[in-house]
């Protein structure tokens, strides 16, 4: 969040703004009829879990070695989740996707190629979900904040009403600040994920969605 006393506040009555979007990811998915998914940036397997209503199987990749470890224990016993201890460069080149999902990922990542690679991932008809970050740079930006300014500390009492003495598991992943405006994340998907939509969303996020043509190998 852009602002230290939020982020204060958050740490408080700690509360996910990435699981918040779970639901819609997964709905998004389902609605394409994927069978095979690939969570980039899985975490502590949030995801992956909503994933596996639909999905016959789910693929996590998360670099980060400490939730990558409680993913793998989560659904060690689930023969249809493979988790794998990587990041997107680590993937098979080979290996296809019905669908591939990123929630707070992208921006660790550069742009403008793995946009390129996410889509020639994707299986033909397959779908592309991104709840991404973005970098508040215009008046538009800016307004937009004030409704999640208002909303987040009402979110946080209600998800997590007493004071956290420490920060839950899944929200200890490493982050990073957003590098790209929205409108240069705009850009980007315009050139090389033509047809995607993009819409800004509360809590400093928006969402991409991207069916790639069935014909587009």
């Amino acid at each position: 969040m852009p602002l230290s006393p939020l982020r204060k506040l958050n740490q408080r009555h700690p509360w996910s703004h990435n699981d918040h979007y779970g639901r819609w990811v997964a709905d998004r998915v389902a609605a394409a009829g994927a069978r095979n998914a690939l969570d980039v940036g899985c975490g502590t397997g949030n995801l992956i879990a909503r994933l596996r209503d639909n999905a016959v199987t789910v693929t996590g990749f998360e670099p980060d070695p400490t939730t990558c470890a409680v993913a793998a224990d989560r659904f060690a016993d689930d023969l249809a989740v493979t988790i794998c201890r990587t990041d997107f460069s680590g993937r098979d080149p080979h290996q296809r996707w019905d669908a591939i999902t990123l929630v707070a990922v992208l921006h660790h990542m550069p742009l403008l190629s793995t946009l390129r690679e996410l889509r020639d991932s994707l299986t033909p008809g397959g779908r592309l979900v991104i709840v991404g970050c973005y970098r508040a740079a215009s008046p538009a930006d800016f307004l937009a904040t004030l409704p999640a300014v208002v909303a987040n500390p009402v979110m946080g009492m209600i998800k997590h009403p007493t004071r956290a003495t420490s920060t839950p598991l899944h929200m200890t992943a490493p982050t990073t600040d957003p590098t790209e405006t929205l409108a240069e994340i705009r850009a980007a998907a315009a050139a090389e994920l033509p047809g995607s939509r993009i819409r800004r969303r509360l809590f400093w996020r928006y969402t991409l969605i991207f069916d790639k043509p069935s014909g587009l190998s």
